[in-house]
């Protein structure tokens, strides 16, 4: 488990330096392969069969059907980069290490002596450093993959704490986030054809 978490934790830190859509499309998906080994992990230390059910339906979602529709997008807009992001990739990165610091912090002050701090650590730091992304970039497509790392972190705390969810609501979770990015890539491809472009700054451009 270790090693998967050092690999999620080093994927969110490579989104944050990332400007090409294509590549962070890619993080996400090998970020959500990782979440789905550490429910089989968890499957296998606890003998219960819906872990990999919930395994199965992270690879098919979230590093299959939600990447396939996010790199369709992609591919439709050629070779635009993200460009006058918030913060520049250095900043970002350092922003992202804060947040990793401060998310041990809280879990060592309210959860002292826990058996899976780095694992609860990692998903809070995740679900942080995902809210980043979506409040720094200006990529629709960017921040869409944003969104999905934060529900990654969040997955990983209901491992950590509770050891999964009951399957019926990871169904619905998986659902929701499915649906979600479904209408988010339409808006995304609407903003390419209304603005050539899909930076969400110009729908400033809306208001009344």
């Amino acid at each position: 488990m270790n090693v998967l978490i050092i690999g999620l934790m080093f994927t969110a830190f490579l989104l944050t330096r990332v400007t090409r859509i294509h590549t962070a499309v890619v993080i996400f998906l090998l970020q959500s392969v990782m979440i789905a080994i550490a429910s089989v992990a968890v499957g296998m230390e606890t003998g219960e069969t819906h872990y990999y059910l919930a395994a199965f339906l992270t690879v098919l979602i979230k590093a299959g059907l939600i990447p396939y529709a996010l790199f369709r997008i992609a591919g439709r807009l050629k070779k635009e980069r993200e460009a006058g992001s918030l913060l520049n990739a250095n900043a970002s990165s350092l922003a992202a290490a804060f947040t990793t610091v401060l998310a041990y912090g809280l879990i060592d002050r309210a959860l002292p002596g826990v058996i899976s701090r780095d694992a609860l650590a990692a998903a809070v730091a995740l679900v942080f450093i995902g809210l980043q992304v979506i409040m720094i970039r200006r990529q629709a497509i960017l921040q869409i993959v944003g969104l999905n790392i934060m529900e990654n972190g969040l997955y990983l705390v209901s491992l950590s704490v509770t050891q999964g969810l009951p399957l019926i609501i990871e169904m619905g979770i998986f659902l929701d986030v499915l649906v979600a990015v479904a209408v988010l890539g339409i808006l995304t491809y609407r903003l390419k054809i209304s603005y050539f472009s899909t930076d969400t700054t110009l729908l400033q451009k809306l208001k009344g």
